[in-house]
């Protein structure tokens, strides 16, 4: 092979990536510690060198299914960090995303075998590197992106209660939602199934379980559709 390249200066290409699940009504995130050099057993997110051959998203789907033993989950590129001292170990350029996951699904003997825990995404503490600033970001994406796109369904089960929604919601923007307002707005989108079995976990007269229809979604969007979850009364105090 022809290096046509060969004078100019080599770098590392990494993925890192935010892996997010949804679980007693708050939003966490996977922390490992390392196990290798440099600021081994420091706390840090899960990441990889993009091999050779190896197409960017590929790399990453590698890493987020060795660490949870899911594929195909939901998952989006953050940015571009490549401050010359940002890793201690050498010269890298990391390549971020973040990935949706529900927690049910989790492989939880996976926790052991990477050094990982869940971790409350208000109490992450000190990362490695810049770590920290991957998922002050990831955050910032995060609620943009829920607001007008249905991509928070992904840290749901596949049947879920409009209160578990709604929770969920809330637990990504870090507010409050009117009750009323907000199951008002979700039923009128009609991106919903209602099934007839019903959560009675939280009380007798229990809450219907429901699912997000793609399929009605992706016709609805045709026809000029707008996912918005706020409206002039939803985000009320």
């Amino acid at each position: 092979m022809t290096h046509f390249y060969a004078q100019e200066d080599k770098n590392y290409v990494s993925v890192d990536c935010i892996i997010l699940g949804f679980k007693d009504n708050e939003i966490h995130i996977l922390i490992v510690k390392r196990q290798f050099e440099p600021m081994k057993g420091k706390r840090s997110l899960m990441g990889g060198f993009v091999r050779e051959k190896e197409n960017l998203n590929d790399a990453v789907s590698r890493v987020v299914a060795e660490y949870t033993g899911l594929e195909n989950v939901y998952m989006e590129q953050v940015g571009a960090y490549g401050n010359v001292e940002r890793d201690t170990g050498d010269r890298v350029i990391s390549i971020v995303y973040y990935a949706l996951i529900d927690m049910e699904q989790f492989d939880d003997k996976l926790k052991e075998l990477h050094h990982a825990e869940w971790v409350n995404i208000n109490e992450v503490g000190d990362l490695v590197f810049d770590h920290n600033q991957f998922v002050n970001d990831t955050i910032s994406l995060l609620k943009r992106r829920t607001t007008n796109r249905p991509i928070g369904f992904n840290l749901l089960p596949e049947k879920f209660t409009i209160p578990q929604l709604q929770s969920l919601y809330e637990a990504i923007y870090q507010r409050p939602l009117d009750k009323r307002n907000f199951r008002k707005k979700i039923i009128e989108m009609d991106v919903l199934d209602k099934l007839p079995d019903k959560d009675k976990s939280t009380s007798k007269r229990g809450a219907y379980y429901y699912t997000f229809n793609k399929d009605k979604y992706d016709r609805r969007l045709e026809n000029g559709f707008y996912f918005s979850i706020f409206c002039p009364n939803l985000d009320r105090l």
